[in-house]
Order: C-alpha cells, then structure tokens, then sequence
C-alpha cells in the first residue's frame, strides 16, 4: 500500500528514524536507535506495534493510519520501552498481571514523550483518550505506576479522571512481548544490556560534544538499577550450583515448533542455604514478605537442601530453619522486633559458633551497620533496602526499593 507522498509503510519507518536521528533533542538515542530489528508487519497480533526488548515490529495499517509526527511518537515509544528494559527488568509486574504491567509501563513512556514535544515534533492524536497518559504519573516509574494503577482498581485512589478504577476496557497503547523477552538466553539477554549501555554513553558523549543537551534520562539509564530478582537468582543458581546451566528451566519455545523439548539441564540438590535478616531499619513486613517469597520460587527450582532463616540486629534474634518440603511456611516467617543496632559481625559468630556448614549467605539490610561488613568465609550477596550510598566490600552487593517490591 502506498501512502504519504508515496512512500510505503516500510520507508515511512525509515524515514521516521532517521528524522529522530536526527533532530538534536534526541541525538544520544541514536545508538539505541540501531539496536535489533526493526520491521513492518501483517500480523493481527501486532494491531499496533510490539518489542521483545530488542527487535520492534509495526502492524501496516496502523502506520498507514498515521502522520509523520504519530509515526516518529510510536517508534520513539517503542525505543523507550528498549531503553528502560521494561520487559526485563519489571518481568515480576507481568507475572503478577500481565495487562496492568503492560498499560503501567506504556503510561511512564506516554507521559515523557508528551512532556518533552511540546514543539510536536513527536505526537500522538487520541493517546489521551486512548486511556495510557496522565500527568500525574510524572516522575514516577512503572512500579509505581502499576502499584497506583493496582489501588485505583481496588477503589482505593483516585483512578485516571478521579474514577477510582481503569476505564472499561482500556488497553496498553502498544504490545509487549514477554515471553519473546524470556526466549533471549541469558547471554544474549547480558550482550543486549551491554550493547544498550554501550549506546546509552556514546550517544550521551556526542550529544554532549554537540552541545545539545540530549534527553535528561540518560544520566540515570548510564547506572541502571539492577533488577535484584535477577541478581538474587542468578547468585542462588551460580553459586550454590557453580553452574549456569544448572536449574530445570522451561523450554527454549524455539524449538518447539520441531516436536524438540529442550530443558537446560536438572541441578543435583545443593546444601545449605543463610538468608540473614536485618530486623532493625527499614524493612517491613511487607517487604519481607515479598523477598521470602522470591527465595521461595528460586529454592522451588534450586532445591537447596534446607534453608536456614537467622533474624538478627546485634545478635541472633530467632533461628529459623525450612526443609524443603515446608518450604511453603517460608513466606509466612514474620520479622521480630529489633532491640536497636546493627552488627552483621553477630551473624558470622553465629555460624562459626554453631558450625554451620552453608553454600552460601543473603543478607537482606538497609546497609546502616556498626562493625563494617563482616569476614566470611561463604559467597555472601547483600541485598541493600533504600540505601543506594551503602555496597559491601565483600561479596556482592545488589540495591533494592522497597516501593519495586
């Protein structure tokens, strides 16, 4: 179909990068810009667009239907969502509800593009009565938006217009295909990120050689959060396993178009598991919660052979310990009061005083600690709550916001 000055679909998209490519407010993109593939497709399920977090498909008829500003506002869209590495790192928003994950992380998009084309260079007409824009969300990221959207539907906010629940039948503005972004593997998923950080600090450096200033995100996107589900899954595999490859992970979808069932592999039961909880600070019941609930479905597939829950502030608080088959009773584990302080160095007495024999330690802390951070003797990984300015000089450190929790 031609279409606009006669052009088709497919050089209409090209034109549309190249314009943003070139237009200064959006120079340090252009690295992003080239990053996957980018295609039109006649596909129903794509009615508008869709990324896996690397590659961009556009349905034809829905850029057929735009102007050129529409069309530079959908790819610039699709490129944020690549960016921000939305279906990466807020995968756990999508397990819980895959149509407020993706309208949540389409209305922290929406409301930057409008705040930054004021001079329409890239606009979308009727994305306000589309449903996925509202001002108010400015400044917040998809966690936030997806908890607010979540107590708007509860009847507990104020919901888009003050309604107090989500329009009947509002839709994400675009798709997001989450189990394409599960299908990378774990390399291609870290060559991804590199690639995008590589991106992120040439465009940054030239936007900045040219003076133009480029978009004000990518001071914060140069040191990304790190997606401590992630980095606490990867450590339990890695380190109790020392091996990539060792859980029973579903099949590669790949594959199963050719009746092959590809599984990575099945792990032989590893020892013992610490996880050490920070009772004073500002970890609350909630938070810890969700945290044992995330030990909880990473152990499922681990199988350590128990875990062994210390709660501590100066000292052993309460010792806990789950055999795998109570394993559910983890996430029901409820934090004691802490008796003020906190010295880690009580925890690493405690294991050599009651020789414990463990693989390895996650500590869970809000980082403000008397003593330093302790001398172990096991991979330890630090999990760090609302504290940016605390990383361990030992082990591994992975910060955490009690609001993504």
């Amino acid at each position: 179909m031609l279409m606009i000055n006669q052009l088709t679909e497919e050089q209409r998209l090209t034109k549309a990068v190249v314009s943003i490519m070139g237009n200064p407010k959006y120079t340090a993109l252009a690295g992003v810009l080239m990053i996957g593939d980018r295609n039109v497709v006649d596909d129903p399920s794509v009615p508008t667009a869709c990324t896996n977090g690397r590659d961009e498909m556009y349905g034809r008829e829905f850029v057929a239907q735009l102007n050129d500003a529409e069309l530079r506002f959908l790819v610039l869209h699709e490129v944020y969502h690549k960016l921000f590495r939305h279906l990466t790192t807020w995968r756990h928003l999508y397990d819980e509800d895959r149509h407020l994950a993706n309208i949540a992380c389409d209305y922290v998009i929406n409301v930057k593009l409008v705040d930054d084309n004021g001079d329409g260079f890239a606009t979308m007409t009727g994305v306000l009565e589309k449903g996925c824009y509202d001002p108010k969300y400015t400044g917040m990221d998809s966690a936030q938006v997806y908890n607010s959207l979540r107590d708007d539907q509860d009847g507990d906010g104020g919901g888009q217009g003050g309604s107090g629940s989500l329009p009947d039948g509002q839709n994400p503005f675009d798709e997001h295909d989450w189990e394409g972004a599960q299908e990378l593997t774990a390399e291609e998923q870290r060559d991804l990120a590199r690639e995008i950080d590589e991106a992120i600090r040439q465009g940054a450096l030239v936007a900045g050689k040219m003076g133009s200033g480029g978009d004000r995100d990518l001071a914060e996107l140069l040191q990304p959060q790190v997606n401590w589900r992630e980095a606490l899954r990867e450590f339990v595999q890695n380190t109790c396993t020392g091996s990539d490859y060792s859980t029973y992970r579903r099949p590669n979808r790949r594959y199963l178009s050719s009746g092959m069932y590809m599984p990575s592999g099945v792990t032989e039961q590893v020892g013992e598991l610490i996880v050490a909880i920070d009772t004073s600070g500002s970890i609350g019941q909630r938070e810890l919660s969700a945290f044992l609930s995330e030990v909880k479905e990473i152990c499922d597939t681990v199988h350590p052979e128990r875990i062994r829950l210390l709660y501590w502030d100066t000292k052993i608080c309460r010792d806990e310990t789950y055999e795998m088959h109570d394993l559910d009773t983890l996430v029901q584990s409820t934090k004691p009061a802490g008796g003020g302080g906190t010295d880690v160095t009580c925890v690493t007495d405690y294991i050599r005083d009651e020789n414990i024999n463990a693989q390895a330690c996650i500590v869970l802390t809000d980082g403000y600690l008397f003593g330093g951070w302790g001398q172990w003797t096991m991979p330890v990984l630090w999990c760090v709550m609302d504290n940016n300015e605390a990383t361990a000089d030992c082990g591994k450190t992975v910060h955490i916001k009690s609001r993504d929790m």
